[in-house]
């Protein structure tokens, strides 16, 4: 099974009922959100798409003190809307051990009550609850047979949620991201191993198991964390995992090829229906970070560029995100009128031949027109780009609109900045392609 995550932390996303039409045009009919957001989940109504929402980490010592406060949220949020929107899970809280605010106490207690809160308008049988840790919960994960949890985690929440889960019926979520293990270990990790391509495998000392994947690997050292603790009866979603397409120069592996291989290569593998080398019968689960890129999220770079789709509904990359995009060989073309759009490809989840190793910077026509004025005066003054073939009379002139205007600054910019990671942002009023664009006779310069 195929999902993906719709993360919403930016000021430049397409509505929800445009959201849910591109869902549907890809044949995605799984997503996980990380709050209950109205908009969103009436937006969802009767589409037939399953939904994962979220008890956001904020409200969870509210949930694990007062039973309530639990009736009421679920009442809000969830009986409210489902079943003409698909529920099927809450995830409660996410990555609740490495909040900042110390929230692990709080995370059965507020489960438990959840749950009662579920049986009690009869949805318990319908909706699972569960709780995605991150890969740092693991006190060992290389190899993969030695995978243990951190001790300290153990008999306070580890313990007590695996049997929460057993009991109910759920899955553990599980946020696995090769990326971060590569980017600061790529002197050991084969990119090859991290990107699902050919190569020579790592067998495991522990056991003689051999792995061709990190993403395996990864995903079998936490089945054999949990499996040291008697709860291998326990199934397992990976509710997060993803490849940046851009991020900054110390972030080694992050890039548009990269993260067309990456998450190319992963359809093919969860699609293909074969499971771990730990647990070969149990086909794998995953949810693709993330539906969109997302320019208000914090951090380093790559943070803001893990989208498979930019903010305007155009693809980042071509990947195949179901069977029947694989089967034909290629995947679904989003029409959004873009003189950009990338081309459909092989659909083996690369970049086409024709962009491979370049890329322009485009406009985003959805960013005001103040801020697209702006930022073309400074491309043009301060930042150097070479605006006189925009001029009046000039070759680019026309068409004599802001956004053509704005690319071919923004992208002459780019250009002569080497093309480095920042320099096609412009505060969100530009973003990276991988076809040379075209608006009239214009053509984009690749280089100075």
């Amino acid at each position: 099974m195929i999902g993906i995550n719709y993360g919403r932390i930016a000021n430049d996303l397409p509505t929800p009922e445009k959201v849910v039409a591109l869902l549907k045009s890809q044949g995605i009919d799984r997503i996980k959100l990380y709050d209950t957001d109205s908009t969103v989940l009436t937006a969802l109504a009767n589409s037939d798409i399953k939904v994962v929402v979220a008890l956001p980490n904020e409200l969870l010592s509210s949930a694990a003190a007062d039973q309530s406060f639990a009736d009421n949220w679920v009442q809000a949020n969830i009986s409210k809307y489902y079943p003409s929107t698909k529920i099927e899970a809450i995830a409660v809280g996410n990555e609740v051990f490495v909040d900042p605010k110390n929230t692990t106490n709080y995370l059965v207690p507020a489960m438990k009550n959840l749950y009662n809160s579920l049986k009690k308008y009869q949805l318990d049988s319908s909706i699972k609850l569960s709780s995605p840790i991150a890969l740092s919960a693991l006190q060992n994960s290389y190899p993969s047979s030695a995978g243990s949890f951190k001790p300290e985690l153990v008999e306070t929440a580890i313990k007590p949620m695996l049997d929460f889960l057993r009991q109910t019926g759920s899955y553990l979520m599980v946020n696995a991201y090769p990326f971060f293990a590569y980017s600061a270990n790529s002197d050991v990790i084969s990119l090859d191993y991290a990107l699902f391509k050919e190569n020579p495998g790592v067998v495991d000392s522990g056991n003689g198991l051999k792995y061709n994947s990190l993403f395996d690997a990864q995903v079998d050292a936490v089945f054999a964390a949990m499996s040291a603790l008697n709860f291998n009866d326990v199934k397992m979603v990976v509710t997060e995992t993803g490849w940046p397409s851009i991020g900054d120069e110390k972030e080694t592996g992050a890039g548009q090829d990269n993260a067309a291989s990456y998450n190319g290569n992963l359809v093919r593998r969860v699609l293909s229906g074969s499971g771990t080398p730990l647990r070969p019968k149990e086909p794998i689960n995953v949810y693709l970070f993330a539906l969109f890129n997302e320019n208000q999220k914090p951090g380093p770079t790559s943070e803001r560029n893990y989208g498979l789709f930019y903010p305007n509904e155009q693809k980042v990359y071509d990947v195949p995100l179901t069977q029947a995009q694989l089967d034909s060989g290629k995947s679904t073309p989003v029409n959004n009128g873009s003189k950009s759009q990338v081309p459909v490809g092989s659909g083996g989840g690369e970049v086409s031949g024709a962009a491979a190793g370049q890329t322009w910077c485009v406009a985003n026509g959805q960013a005001a027109e103040e801020k697209l004025q702006k930022a073309i005066d400074y491309a043009c003054g301060e930042g150097g780009a070479d605006c006189r073939p925009i001029q009046d009379g000039a070759t680019c002139y026309d068409p004599n609109t802001l956004e053509a205007h704005a690319s071919y600054a923004f992208n002459s910019y780019y250009q002569k900045n080497s093309r480095k990671a920042g320099s096609c942002d412009f505060g969100g009023a530009a973003y990276v392609v991988t076809q040379q664009p075209q608006y009239g006779k214009c053509e984009f310069p690749t280089g100075y």
